[in-house]
């Protein structure tokens, strides 16, 4: 049999990644071992999915008794484990009615379609503008990719799906210069991700809502990266103190099992009789088995709580970190999604941290090439947090000496 090493993937893979050397074969809560043995901190969480690290026993419990029940069935039926977690979700959240998807691009892909139906049943096909905003990112379909607003990952596709507009993130002028009757929908992240951990401002979202009242437009807020308890809340709209019409969330509801979800109201979700839309996989009985799992388990005051004790920890330890260093303008972001903002003398080096990091030990993200993003397990020991970030501080010590 093939030795299975790095350069199997450039052998097999299409080369749309360029993954890091090391090929990790174990995790164990928010730590990580490669082929050959060594440690690593895991502050990455699989990009904000692993929310309650690697191979957490209520995780793996209920994975493993689903498994041994059913695993797959079509939409035409029906299951147990897809209803009992639409049911805890429209419990827990604004939602009435839930549509289940594998990923969070398939859950916008729903969002998207559903606006432009509703105002195509409401008012006919002039109300079709969809808006969202600059540095934004919403998935990979044409679709999904074309409201996000970062052209480097839409162009060079072909022609590009129309009446799709971006304004500038926390400025309510430039929503204000493209919003009209005939927008359909205004799509946010209430903390950007991709586009450099950038929280958006409460009375912009506040205005956002008022401007999508006033001209009958839906506001879909987009929490594939900031839901299941990213922010210290369930979902990051409970602590703006703004409701959305439609609500997308992937990443963290299934833990690290693919799943992603549509969440909405009665009145809007009518729209989508049968045959207007689906997913082979959508509701899969394994994935929502573990989602179920994953949320009951976040969904705790504990949890929630305990978000935000971590992320004061991690900002304590960054800027302990850099009043030393001196490499960052600012640590931006909420909860456990936090972007350390490089200065000016170490500006397009974000991807030189990451990379040292991972020679001390240490699983890092960036968001962009100006910012270290890190989105650990909600519940990463606080040790766990004081030993990474001593990793980091190594990484740092060593680009500042070099």
């Amino acid at each position: 049999m093939q030795q299975i090493n790095r350069a199997v993937f450039d052998e097999v893979m299409v080369p749309n990644y360029a993954p890091a050397k090391m090929i990790p074969v174990k995790g164990q809560g928010s730590r990580v071992w490669d082929q050959q043995g060594k440690e690593y901190i895991d502050f990455a969480g699989g990009i904000a999915v692993n929310c309650l690290g690697h191979c957490h026993p209520a995780l793996v419990s209920a994975l493993t008794d689903q498994a041994e029940k059913l695993w797959h069935l079509s939409n035409v039926m029906t299951n147990e484990p897809a209803l009992q977690l639409a049911q805890v979700l429209v419990n827990a959240t604004f939602a009435e009615k839930v549509y289940f998807a594998n990923s969070g691009a398939e859950a916008n892909e729903a969002a998207l379609k559903l606006a432009r139906r509703v105002a195509k049943d409401n008012v006919g096909d002039e109300k079709d503008q969809i808006i969202a905003f600059k540095q934004g990112f919403h998935g990979r379909t044409f679709f999904t990719v074309t409201v996000g607003g970062q052209p480097a990952y839409s162009d060079g596709f072909g022609p590009k799906p129309a009446a799709i507009e971006h304004a500038e993130f926390n400025n309510i002028d430039s929503l204000k210069a493209l919003i009209s009757d005939r927008t359909c929908a205004v799509m946010v992240e209430p903390l950007q991700g991709e586009g450099g951990v950038v929280p958006a401002d409460v009375e912009f979202m506040k205005a956002v809502r008022q401007l999508c009242d006033q001209h009958k437009a839906l506001l879909i807020f987009d929490e594939v990266q900031t839901g299941v308890g990213r922010t210290g809340e369930l979902y990051a709209y409970m602590g703006l103190g703004v409701t959305p019409d439609i609500l997308t969330t992937a990443k963290a509801l299934g833990g690290g099992f693919p799943i992603g979800a549509m969440l909405t109201t009665t009145a809007l979700a009518k729209h989508l009789v049968p045959g207007t839309h689906g997913s082979t996989y959508g509701g899969n009985p394994l994935a929502c088995a573990v989602a179920l799992a994953a949320v009951n388990t976040v969904n705790t005051p504990e949890v929630l709580d305990g978000v935000k004790a971590k992320e004061q920890l991690f900002r304590d330890g960054l800027r302990q970190i850099n009043e030393q260093y001196k490499v960052f303008d600012t640590i931006r972001g909420q909860g456990l999604l936090l972007g350390a903002v490089l200065n000016a003398d170490y500006a397009g080096k974000a991807r030189d941290f990451m990379m040292a990091a991972a020679d001390e030990g240490l699983m890092a993200l960036v968001a962009g090439a100006n910012v270290v993003r890190f989105t650990p397990s909600l519940v990463i020991p606080d040790a766990d947090i004081r030993e990474g970030l001593a990793r980091f501080e190594r990484a740092v010590a060593k680009i500042v000496s070099a």
